[in-house]
C-alpha cells in the first residue's frame, strides 16, 4: 500500500472511532455544533496532506483537534466574530478552572442531547446526531435508513441550519428538559451499535470501536436516567450482542453465522450483565413482560440466544412470539423479515418463505430480503432459485464481507 492510501485508512480509522470526541470537544469549546463538525473535516482534510509529507504524528488525535481550534478561529476572523468568541474562550477556560455541576459530564453525550433538541424532527435528530456523534457518512445513513442518500444529505443541512436559527448552544439541558430528547438518544445509540455490529458498507464485517462507544454512552445514560426502563432494556440488547464478538468473525475477517459459531468464545460475564439489565428494565415496566418497549423485546429475543447452550437448543417458538409482539409496536419490513426467519425455524421454511414473499417490493435496494429468500429456498431444496436469489443478495450488498459470503453460497450450490 502506498503511503497516501496509508494515511487515508488511517485517518479514516480514527475518525471512525474519535471523530465524535473530536468534534464534541471542540464544540465544547466554540459553542456551535455545526462549527465545530466543520472544522474537524477542515482539520481532517489537512491531515491527509500534511501526513502523506510528514508523516502520522505520535498523538494523531490532538494533532486534528488542535488545527480544528485554528480552523474554528479562522472562520470566525473571516465572519468578523473573532474578538467575542474570545472572550467566550476565556468564559470558557474560567469554567472550566472552577467546574459547576454538569448533569451530562460525558461531552459525547452532552453532544449527542445537543443533536437531539426538540426543534428538529426525530429523521432530522438521528441524521444529524448519526454523522456528528457516530461519525457515520452519509452513505451509511441512508444504509441504515433505507432512503437515498440525497434525503439523508437534505436532513443533516436542514438540521444544522435549524440549529444556528434557533441559536441552540452547546450545553447540557436541565434533567427536567431530558424527556423530549430521550427518544432521539436511545435510536442514535441503537442505530450506533447497529453499525458496529454489522457494518452496512466498506471492507470490514464488524466495527467493534463503533458499537463498544455506543454501549459506553449508554451505561452512562442508565446512571443518569437510573428509571427509565428502555435505557436498561437497550444495554440489555447491547450487551447480549457484543457478548458475540469475538465468535462472529473468522480468522480471514469473515462472518460466521450464528448457528456455525463457538459458544465457547461468547462473553459470558457481558451476558450475565445483560441478564440482569434486563431483569432491572423489566422490574421498573412493573413486572416480567409487561408493557415492554421495543429494546425490551428485541433484548429479549437476544437473551434466548444467548441462553442457549447450543444452536439447536434455541427456544424458536419464544422467539417467534416476541417477535410478533415487535411487529405490533414497531412494525416494518426489516421486523417482519426476523420473524419470518424464526418461523421458518420453529416450523419450518415453507412458513417462513410465505413470509418472505409477502415482503416483496419492500427493502428496495437491500441485500436482506434477497439473501432470507435465498437460504429458504436452499433448504427447500429449490437449488437453481437459490442461488438466482444468493447472486442478486451479494450484487446488492454494500459490505464487502458479507459480499464474499453470499457469493460463496451462490458457488457452493
Amino acid at each position: 500500500m502506498d503511503q497516501p492510501a496509508a494515511v487515508r485508512g488511517r485517518v479514516d480509522a480514527l475518525w471512525h472511532i474519535e471523530g465524535a470526541r473530536i468534534v464534541a470537544a471542540l464544540a465544547r469549546v466554540t459553542g456551535d455544533v455545526g462549527l465545530a463538525e466543520d472544522a474537524a473535516q477542515d482539520a481532517v482534510a489537512d491531515a491527509l496532506v500534511a501526513w502523506s509529507r510528514t508523516g502520522i504524528p505520535r498523538n494523531p488525535g490532538a494533532w486534528i483537534t488542535t488545527v480544528a481550534k485554528r480552523r474554528a478561529i479562522d472562520r470566525w476572523r473571516r465572519a468578523g466574530l473573532l474578538q467575542d468568541r474570545y472572550e467566550l474562550l476565556a468564559r470558557g477556560i474560567q469554567d472550566e478552572a472552577a467546574p459547576e455541576w454538569d448533569p451530562l459530564p460525558d461531552d459525547v453525550l452532552r453532544l449527542l442531547f445537543t443533536a437531539c433538541h426538540p426543534v428538529l424532527s426525530t429523521e432530522a435528530q438521528i441524521a444529524l446526531t448519526l454523522r456528528v456523534v457516530g461519525s457515520l457518512s452519509t452513505e451509511e445513513i441512508a444504509r441504515l435508513f433505507l432512503v437515498p442518500v440525497a434525503t439523508v444529505q437534505q436532513r443533516i443541512v436542514r438540521s444544522r441550519k435549524t440549529l444556528a436559527a434557533a441559536r441552540v448552544p452547546f450545553e447540557p439541558p436541565e434533567p427536567n428538559e431530558w424527556t423530549p430528547r430521550l427518544r432521539g438518544v436511545l435510536h442514535v445509540i441503537y442505530l450506533m451499535f447497529t453499525e458496529g455490529y454489522a457494518a452496512t458498507t466498506g471492507e470490514t464485517w464488524t466495527r467493534p470501536a463503533l458499537a463498544a462507544e455506543a454501549l459506553r454512552i449508554g451505561r452512562i445514560l442508565t446512571g443518569l436516567i437510573p428509571r427509565v426502563p428502555e435505557a436498561h432494556a437497550l444495554v440489555a440488547l447491547m450487551e447480549f450482542s457484543a457478548s458475540r464478538f469475538a465468535a462472529r468473525s473468522g480468522p480471514d475477517g469473515g462472518p460466521v453465522l450464528l448457528a456455525d459459531q463457538d459458544r465457547t468464545r461468547w462473553d459470558r460475564a457481558q451476558i450475565e450483565r445483560g441478564r440482569a439489565s434486563l431483569a432491572r428494565a423489566d422490574r421498573l415496566a412493573g413486572g416480567l413482560g409487561r408493557a415492554r418497549g421495543s429494546y425490551a423485546l428485541q433484548a429479549a429475543i437476544a437473551e434466548c440466544h444467548a441462553t442457549a447452550a447450543r444452536a439447536d437448543d434455541t427456544d424458536w417458538p419464544r422467539i417467534v412470539v416476541l417477535y410478533e409482539a415487535l411487529a405490533r409496536i414497531s412494525p416494518g419490513p426489516v421486523v417482519e423479515l426476523n420473524r419470518a426467519v424464526a418461523v421458518s425455524m420453529a416450523t419450518g421454511p415453507e412458513a417462513g418463505l410465505a413470509i418472505v414473499n409477502g415482503l416483496e417490493g419492500t427493502l428496495s435496494g437491500s441485500h436482506l430480503l434477497p439473501s432470507v429468500r435465498a437460504e429458504l429456498l436452499a433448504r427447500l431444496g429449490r437449488t437453481d432459485e437459490a442461488r438466482a436469489e444468493f447472486t442478486t443478495a451479494a450484487r446488492l450488498a454494500k459490505n464487502l464481507r458479507e459480499r464474499e459470503v453470499l457469493q460463496r453460497r451462490a458457488a457452493s450450490l
